[in-house]
């Protein structure tokens, strides 16, 4: 199979021809459709996150935003079957233990994540482990592409705003850092009936986010950028999301909320924070904020999401600016480096 395959932390990517993989008893073999290229790839492209332990193998074949078909399956899959249409969170969970049979599958892990601990969707061929607890069947009408977009940065966004941050029609929203999730984020609060302030330092990520549905949007370039979110809000969001995983995006994500307001945190930090940031607790503790992490999305509130984008109340492929071969995977991860990319780039031709 061909694949794009990182062989050196921060080079270019290789394209190469790997032996076809096999899946073991509990697996199934996908042929990925469309496969996005997303900010945590380029995380991991950097050599960031050792200090979460996440210290992957090389070489690799990222990629964790896949959608394809299922070309086989081992002997104890029972739910899936070849030519099945399909997609899959980044994070592997085992579907036995307690945090799948509570619906937080999310935080399972047992096989790691899909292109961080084992190949992924940059290659034609990928393995699924636990495929009856990983693998989420699309619906008619939502094509790979679609999919692709879906996860990590709709999924991700979806379970952030509607499970952990409870997110109700009406409430203000103040997005900071309007990529691929932040985007995302927008996009689904708007649907939910919410009222979104994109909050970036790009003002091309920005007018995007005014196309997608936000109220207003704020240069955070500008002096006295949280107080025009404040203003714009009325005194202060309900909700605020950190996008990015910065110092520079968390602490004025805080800042904008009003008193009993909540934080989600989507991103994760990079090289400069090393996983630390600094947060204002005797404001949160007097204001009584609450700060809420979020990773990912389980496999149960799917349903939910895939619901939204099958009534068009949600359009993911909106957001893909680009489509492009595996060739080229190198050019958009060199692109983040300085964030020059705007919408999601997918692979979808190998």
């Amino acid at each position: 199979m061909k694949a794009a395959v990182m062989t050196e932390f921060c080079q270019p990517l290789k394209i190469m021809d790997l032996p076809d993989p096999s899946p073991g008893p509990d697996s199934a073999l996908i042929r990925v459709e469309a496969c996005g290229i997303c900010r945590s790839d380029w995380h991991l492209w950097q050599g960031d996150w050792a200090w979460m332990g996440i210290q992957p193998a090389l070489p690799l074949v990222m990629g964790h935003e896949l959608a394809g078909v299922v070309e086989s399956v081992g002997a104890d899959v029972h739910t899936f079957r070849p030519g099945d249409r399909i997609t899959v969170p980044f994070h592997m969970a085992c579907g036995r233990c307690e945090y799948c049979q509570t619906g937080r599958s999310n935080i399972c892990l047992a096989h790691g994540a899909i292109g961080t601990h084992f190949n992924g969707g940059y290659g034609r061929l990928a393995v699924i482990p636990a495929a009856d607890a990983n693998l989420v069947r699309l619906p008619n009408g939502i094509d790979a592409v679609t999919a692709a977009a879906l996860g990590c940065r709709y999924m991700t966004s979806y379970h952030a705003l509607v499970d952990r941050a409870k997110l109700q029609p009406g409430e203000w929203v103040a997005v900071f850092g309007a990529g691929g999730v932040g985007l995302s984020a927008i996009q689904i609060a708007v649907s939910l009936g919410a009222q979104a302030v994109a909050v970036d330092i790009s003002a091309a990520k920005l007018t995007l986010a005014k196309a997608e549905g936000a109220a207003a949007a704020v240069d955070a370039r500008e002096q006295g950028a949280v107080e025009r979110v404040r203003e714009i809000t009325g005194g202060g969001a309900d909700l605020s999301v950190d996008a990015v995983g910065a110092s520079d995006t968390a602490l004025p994500a805080l800042q904008s909320i009003r008193k009993g307001g909540r934080h989600v945190q989507i991103g994760l930090t990079g090289a400069k924070e090393r996983g630390v940031l600094p947060l204002p607790v005797d404001v949160m503790l007097v204001q009584e904020i609450s700060f809420i992490p979020s990773l990912g999305c389980p496999t149960t509130s799917y349903r939910g999401l895939l619901a939204l984008v099958s009534s068009g109340k949600l359009n993911p492929k909106r957001l893909v600016t680009r489509c492009l071969p595996v060739e080229q995977a190198s050019q958009v991860l060199d692109s983040m480096t300085t964030y020059g990319t705007v919408g999601f780039n997918v692979i979808s031709e190998w």
